[in-house]
């Protein structure tokens, strides 16, 4: 078929086209945007029709396809672009005053007194950090729950103190 009768014959299928859109988008500038999509892509691919096939039934799977496509794009973008949390002018100053050069200090200042505590506290903490339980722990290092769960207060305790000085400046002021 040569690209005039092509063309003809999509043209032709123009309105059962606009009939099929409406009833995916419920609303006429959509479906009107739904048929110009499929006509542009059914000339795109003209190659890919086969003669003999049913023409009707390849625009009318272009356009599904075409629908289904860009309603996911639509419910990527919208999920994506969602926002819930208005951002109060506190957060952005606090976002604004703590950047990622002070936090490069403050992971450091947390290494470093992470490696001064003793290893019977050290082991504990971090098994509890990564997310073990107290009885985890307990079996993994062979000691009663009860010294578990005093070790990892102790070495809080000990981390807080020699934290102290981020005390104010990590937690977001609430005012």
């Amino acid at each position: 078929m040569n690209s005039n009768d092509f063309n003809f014959r999509l043209y032709s299928y123009k309105d059962s086209l606009q009939s099929f859109a409406i009833s995916f988008t419920r609303d006429v500038e959509d479906a009107n945007d739904l048929v110009q999509d499929t006509m542009l892509k059914a000339i795109n691919y003209s190659g890919h029709f086969k003669e003999g096939t049913n023409f009707k039934a390849w625009l009318y799977t272009i356009m599904k396809n075409t629908f289904i496509n860009n309603y996911r794009r639509a419910t990527k973008t919208n999920s994506i672009m969602t926002v819930t949390d208005e951002i109060t002018s506190d957060k952005l100053h606090y976002s604004a005053t703590v950047n990622d050069g002070d936090g490069k200090f403050v992971m450091e200042d947390i290494h470093k007194a992470l490696a001064k505590l003793q290893p019977e506290y050290y082991t504990p903490f971090l098994k509890y950090f990564e997310g073990f339980k107290y009885h985890e722990i307990a079996v993994q290092l062979d000691i009663p729950i009860g010294t578990v769960k005093t070790r990892i207060h102790l070495a809080r305790q000990l981390l807080k103190k020699k934290l102290k000085m981020y005390e104010d400046s990590l937690s977001p002021k609430l005012s």
